[in-house]
């Protein structure tokens, strides 16, 4: 058996856990930072890197207490590369590079959106994967298309060309005056209202496999709006310039008819591709995969079996960072053999498909 420690601060959740043979986890421990970037509508770099700081040494022990193994047992150590907040991921490559130096352990530098990936390994109870499987990643700062032909081996079909789905979800959110993150409120706020109240846009494209939700964000913005008066654009004055959400917009149907749209571009570009390459299945994770419309609108428009992790894994954590660390290194470390980089420095940019 290999016993992996995954550390994870690419964004704003500091998380950290062991997983056994890349299917099993036995201790999972994230501290969120919700509650800090609320205030910002956003997540503020500067303030989740310090939260990092002050979180990371005590949600590693934690992780190790839960999992009731000294780190002498360990196999080795994975930490999230990137991509990600430059700060954040600082905070978790050099805490995983001083624990790996002290307990004399190999160290494994991951890609956060191969987690996501991963993540479908840790479901419970294990179904076995038969490739090419067609993977959907999307969160707050990623939406890809890839088709995966086996362990490690990618080809990125397509992906934003400006916000990604999560991010849509967050800017939608605020103009409707929801809390952050706007994901769940929206999913909240639209299972009360109308998904056919707007005609919001659709940016499909039938020749390409990339996304874009800007134009979708923008239709929102102007209908729901009050937009400035002339005398108040000629005031100078900020807060007479400052748009309004109209006083006769229903907010249920504005949000239940912008998630029909984002989620019906998502799942048509989806379906699509697992049909002209021949995918044996469709994969779904990150954070916007928890949203229960995609998940159903999927499953019903695909012949294909449609797969998602569990609402805990979807959103970012280390038992996935772990996952892809055993099937990546796993065999090499049963070997004994040196896989540590101590010199391996944060991605902030970093294209899955580019992975070998």
């Amino acid at each position: 058996m290999t016993y992996i420690l995954g550390i994870e601060s690419s964004c704003d959740e500091t998380a950290a856990a062991v997983v056994i043979d890349g299917k099993t986890i036995a201790s999972s421990v994230i501290a969120s930072q919700i509650d800090l970037h609320a205030q910002y509508g956003g997540v503020f770099p500067e303030v989740a890197s310090r939260a990092h700081v002050e979180a990371i040494s005590a949600v590693v022990d934690q992780a190790m207490r839960d999992a009731g193994i000294p780190y002498a047992t360990l196999d080795g150590i994975a930490v999230t590369q990137g991509p990600g907040l430059v700060g954040s991921l600082l905070v978790g490559i050099n805490f995983a590079k001083g624990l790996a130096l002290s307990i004399n352990k190999p160290l494994m530098g991951i890609n956060h959106l191969e987690g996501h990936v991963y993540s479908l390994w840790l479901t419970q109870p294990f179904r076995e994967v038969e490739f090419p499987v067609l993977v959907l990643i999307v969160s707050g700062g990623h939406t890809e298309l890839l088709l995966m032909h086996g362990h490690g081996h990618y080809e990125r079909l397509g992906g934003t060309l400006d916000d990604a789905a999560g991010e849509a979800f967050d800017k939608v959110g605020r103009m409707l005056g929801l809390p952050f993150p706007g994901g769940p409120h929206i999913e909240q706020a639209g299972q009360k209202g109308n998904p056919s109240a707007f005609n919001f846009p659709r940016a499909k494209r039938d020749d390409s496999y990339d996304f874009s939700f800007s134009g979708l964000k923008t239709a929102v913005m102007r209908e729901v709006m009050v937009k400035p008066s002339g005398d108040a654009r000629k005031s100078g004055d900020k807060a007479d310039k400052k748009s309004q959400l109209r006083a006769d917009i229903s907010v249920n149907d504005v949000a239940a008819s912008f998630q029909e749209a984002l989620v019906d571009i998502l799942v048509s570009k989806t379906v699509r591709a697992a049909k002209i390459y021949d995918a044996t299945e469709i994969f779904l994770s990150g954070g916007v995969s928890a949203n229960q419309r995609l998940r159903i609108l999927m499953k019903k428009e695909s012949d294909l079996p449609v797969r998602y992790p569990p609402l805990v894994l979807c959103t970012d954590n280390a038992a996935m960072i772990a996952a892809v660390a055993h099937y990546r290194y796993g065999e090499a470390l049963r070997r004994g053999a040196v896989v540590s980089d101590f010199g391996m420095d944060v991605q902030t940019m970093w294209s899955l498909s580019a992975m070998k």
